[in-house]
Formats: structure tokens, C-alpha cells, sequence
């Protein structure tokens, strides 16, 4: 997860929602420039407090001391969110044999001029001659390779 703690106000509500007043009250830390050089005292309180935690509830408690906060989202995590697909982030392309892939949506969406997606890409090794040659591999070192495995 991400947590924007760095503002002095926002500091102060973080460490009061992690339980750490002693940090929230330190003089050294009640600026930036005083937090800076405490980064790793600091990362250590929060992950600390968070690890014991699950993550919803996390963010529940971050959320509710009006600390921004939120959830990293791994590829899995987009694909299933229907917030991603709503916005059209995820897009259903057709590969050459006609199955479906599903692809990143294009960023940023603009009403004029949106964008879209052309070409799901190469079929798997139709550049594979073109690349190895560009690198002084020849037709038959390729067959070589290929019938080692290689490529």
C-alpha cells in the first residue's frame, strides 16, 4: 500500500492513527525537513503498525483519520476490478486464430481524439529471424539454435 503522510498535519493524524503519539508529539518531527532525516525510524513505525494489520483495515483506520492512503494493485487485482473495465482499461483484443486477450486500455482517455488499440502485436517468434540477423546470427546458426532448443 501507499501512504501520503508528508505534510506536517497529515504526519501528525497518521501518527495518531497508528498509535504512535510520541512521534506525533516529537518536536524533531513536527516539520519536513525534521522528518527526512528519520525516514527509516519512520518507515519502520508505520510498517510496524500495518503488518499487524489486515489491509481493508488499514486503510479503514488511515481513511477515517483523513490520512490518503491506498491499496497497490498488482496486474491481477486490475484485471478482477470493475472500476478498471468501467473506465475501459481493459481492453478484449482477438489474436489471429480469433481466441480473445485482454489489454491494457490506452492512457490518457481524451474525448477528441480517445485512441485505440490496432494491433495485438507479433505472432511468438515471427521476428525471431529478423532480430537474430540484426545481431549477426545466420539462417543456419538459427537452425541450430532451434534444434537445441534455444529458440
Amino acid at each position: 500500500m501507499v501512504i501520503a503522510g508528508n505534510s506536517d498535519g497529515i504526519f501528525h493524524r497518521l501518527m495518531l492513527a497508528i498509535d504512535r503519539a510520541d512521534l506525533a508529539s516529537d518536536p524533531a518531527l513536527t516539520h519536513n525537513d525534521g522528518r527526512v532525516g528519520q525516514n527509516e525510524r519512520l518507515d519502520e513505525a508505520i510498517a510496524g503498525w500495518a503488518s499487524q494489520r489486515l489491509l481493508h483495515v488499514v486503510i479503514d483506520i488511515l481513511e477515517a483519520a483523513e490520512v490518503p492512503c491506498s491499496a497497490v494493485y498488482s496486474a491481477a487485482d486490475i484485471f478482477k476490478d470493475q472500476h478498471y473495465r468501467a473506465r475501459q482499461m481493459i481492453e478484449i483484443g482477438s489474436l489471429p486464430d480469433g481466441s480473445s486477450i485482454a489489454l491494457p486500455g490506452i492512457v490518457p482517455k481524451l474525448s477528441a481524439t480517445p485512441g485505440t488499440t490496432q494491433w495485438v502485436g507479433p505472432a511468438l517468434g515471427e521476428h525471431t529471424r529478423e532480430v537474430l540477423a540484426s545481431i549477426g546470427v545466420s539462417d543456419d546458426e538459427l537452425v541450430s539454435l532451434r534444434s537445441e532448443g534455444v529458440v
